[in-house]
């Protein structure tokens, strides 16, 4: 029997800290009101989710004000980069008899409760599943099963991230399940093409 488990990146909301791209262009109180409009945005997007949820928050300062009324465990990121940080998070799931085992950040104002619902059935017929985003990267990865490769020699943060991802599980003989293609909110054009930003 599965028992499927979803992984939120985030980090507190405080001023000067979120959105750093973002806010050198609109202002730092312009870009930490679209980071908690994105938190509670993402945050909602899980709500009737039958799985564990875990919010893993990095910076100073926990987050219960934004996520325990969500039904989130909270625990903090460890690691000297994304990929070791999401590392540690899967590893521990796993560890702890959770799988599926999937993983979100909150920049993505297309991620919706029907995309979430779709990415853990399809983890039923496949061994992974990915959200590939429009800058190269991915805004939803699931595994059924470990595999360090996937957090491993990438170069996080580029337009190479996704590519390098899905033939990680290729290599590895992961059958993928690809999710729609949706926009990550780093920066004032992204706001825009989303239309958060008139």
């Amino acid at each position: 029997m599965s028992k499927p488990l979803l992984i939120v990146f985030l980090r507190k909301p405080e001023l000067g800290k979120v959105k750093t791209r973002l806010a050198a262009t609109v202002g730092d109180e312009k870009a930490l009101a679209i980071y908690c409009e994105l938190l509670e945005h993402t945050l909602g997007s899980t709500t009737g989710l039958q799985c564990t949820k875990q919010a893993w928050y990095a910076g100073e300062g926990a987050v219960e004000d934004q996520v325990g009324p969500c039904g989130f465990l909270i625990c903090a990121q460890v690691g000297n980069d994304l990929g070791e940080r999401m590392l540690k998070a899967f590893t521990e799931g796993f560890e702890h008899g959770y799988g599926p085992v999937m993983i979100i950040g909150t920049d993505c104002p297309g991620i919706t409760s029907v995309i979430l619902k779709d990415a853990l059935a399809s983890m039923e017929q496949h061994d992974a599943v990915l959200g590939p985003a429009r800058d190269g990267g991915y805004y939803l990865l699931g595994l059924k099963a470990p595999l360090e490769a996937v957090f491993q020699n990438k170069e996080w943060s580029t337009s190479s991230v996704a590519k390098d991802t899905l033939e990680d599980l290729e290599l590895h003989g992961r059958s993928v399940h690809l999710l729609p293609e949706l926009i990550d909110v780093d920066t004032e054009q992204d706001l825009r093409d989303t239309g958060m930003l008139a």
